[in-house]
């Protein structure tokens, strides 16, 4: 009998390859082909076989369905919709030495006072978890702990009349289905391993969650199906030189993505943070040029966060731009509109821009406020104090308004902020900078294009009048130029 020729997976997609090779032809990853065992039987098609009828129903149903059940730890209920689902499968991804292992210790911990928890462990021996549990405050706690790696044997302690209605893998890669060829880790067996446990879980509804690691480019290891298997995905991130992390959704079935939970680490584990804006601006100095405070929407929260820029002069032939927290393709757009449509020249010039605190910013509404840093860093002139920036910009330099406008400005009034520079209000008619109050008492200068934004910098709106930084490009430089084109 001839014998099975060995297979090549890739760590990454999944993709099966017959031969090894340095690169995956599917994702493009190098060093991720790793040889497995073929299988042993060949899958075959259904046959002549009839299967078992499925039931139908329609959507409305009599039944309410379990309520969630809340941990008692606001930010982790927040980002998971306002609670736990019984039968709900959830995947939480980070860093080594970020914090999962901790943060699920004390959500087992949170949930043993009503639910009967098994905190099963595949790193770490229980007298290491123990030592954890006693740092954090926790050994009182009514969670059961063991270790194991095999799924067959999790299965038979779970999968009984009196089993518990959470159950916590850390990790998802320690794991391995004895009937699979396979090392532990690989994709076949996190598949599988993966798998076999939400199966159960839904069957038995106890609420499930798995630990994942993640690659060197910050993604959950092991095959992309995983993610898609599982009802909820959470990244936990965070910067090693900053004590706060951030827990993030970016899949939740039942509830909605990119909420984000703050927590701030301590010797005692992590603790809640209430108010995710005053940290990011607790070390924030008001009378710094190349600096302004962006209201951000994250999912349905408003969170205040610095942006600073610096602008200095290069030797190179193509000067550098650096980016940490936001869009590098961004920023290259906002900095070419400014030249070409209001004149400011940056292109002889080094840019750097970063995000205070570590936090990433997605959404388009900051345009205006990298803007409004690029303009008080290459006028020198500080952005009002106690003023907030936030709003689209468009290729032709126009301001855009930007959803959630009255909860931006409601966070930053409640913060103390007294001002505020935003687009201007729809179907208001009338060009140029426009000032006014809102209920919460803050000034609020509205504008329509970029062109009223440096008029608010006296050393820009100078240069542009006498055919300094404005002469090139710009509108009016435009205008003077033109007698001598024809002349």
């Amino acid at each position: 009998m001839a014998r099975k020729a060995a297979r090549f997976v890739c760590q990454q997609c999944g993709a099966s390859h017959a031969k090894w090779g340095g690169r995956c032809d599917s994702c493009g990853g190098w060093n991720t082909l790793v040889e497995e065992a073929p299988v042993e039987a060949t899958p075959r098609g259904l046959g002549s076989k009839r299967g078992r009828k499925i039931d139908f129903v329609g959507l409305d149903g009599d039944g309410e369905g379990a309520p969630r059940r809340a941990t008692g730890i606001k930010e982790f209920d927040r980002v998971c919709g306002g609670g736990l689902v019984a039968g709900s499968a959830l995947l939480v991804g980070g860093d080594p030495g970020i914090g999962k292992s901790t943060l699920l210790l004390q959500v087992a911990a949170a949930l043993s006072g009503g639910l009967a928890v098994a905190y099963v462990s595949g790193e770490e021996a229980v007298d290491q978890v123990r030592l954890r549990a006693r740092r954090l405050g926790l050994a009182q706690a009514g969670a059961r702990l063991a270790t194991g790696t095999s799924v067959r044997d999790i299965a038979a302690s779970v999968d009984v009349a009196d089993g518990p209605g959470a159950v916590v893998i850390d990790s998802i890669q320690t794991m391995y289905v004895d009937t699979i060829d396979a090392a532990p880790g690989t994709v076949t067996q996190v598949r599988a391993s993966a798998q076999e446990l939400i199966r159960l879980a839904k069957r038995r509804g106890f609420i499930l969650f798995l630990v994942g690691h993640v690659t060197k480019e910050g993604l959950i290891a092991g095959p992309r199906v995983l993610e898609h298997m599982v009802d909820t995905v959470l990244y936990f991130e965070g910067e090693r030189g900053h004590q706060y992390r951030i827990l993030r959704a970016v899949k939740n079935r039942y509830g909605a993505t990119d909420e984000i939970g703050v927590f701030e680490m301590s010797d005692a584990g992590l603790i809640e943070v209430s108010n995710p804006s005053a940290l990011f601006l607790a070390d924030r100095r008001g009378d710094v040029s190349g600096a302004c405070v962006f209201p951000g929407m994250e999912g349905s929260r408003p969170v205040l966060v610095e942006i600073q820029s610096l602008i200095a002069p290069s030797a190179l032939a193509t000067p550098r731009r650096a980016v940490v927290g936001w869009d590098s393709g961004r920023l290259a757009m906002i900095t070419a509109v400014l030249e070409a449509r209001c004149g400011l020249s940056l292109a002889s010039r080094e840019v750097y821009l970063n995000v205070a605190g570590g936090l990433r910013i997605a959404e388009p509404a900051a345009d205006l406020a990298v803007a409004a840093a690029l303009a008080s860093a290459a006028s020198g002139t500080p952005v009002a104090e106690h003023s907030v920036v936030f709003g689209e910009v468009s290729l032709s330099g126009e301001v855009r308004a930007v959803a959630h406008a009255d909860a931006r400005l409601k966070e930053a009034a409640k913060l103390g902020f007294t001002g505020a520079i935003m687009p201007k209000r729809r179907g208001k008619a009338g060009a140029g900078a426009a000032k006014g109050r809102r209920p919460g008492g803050l000034e609020i200068v509205e504008i329509d294009h970029l062109r009223d934004l440096l008029a608010l910098f006296p050393p820009l709106a100078e240069g542009r009048a006498t055919g300094g930084q404005g002469g090139q490009g710009g509108r009016h430089g435009a205008r003077r130029r033109e007698p001598a084109r024809h002349g």
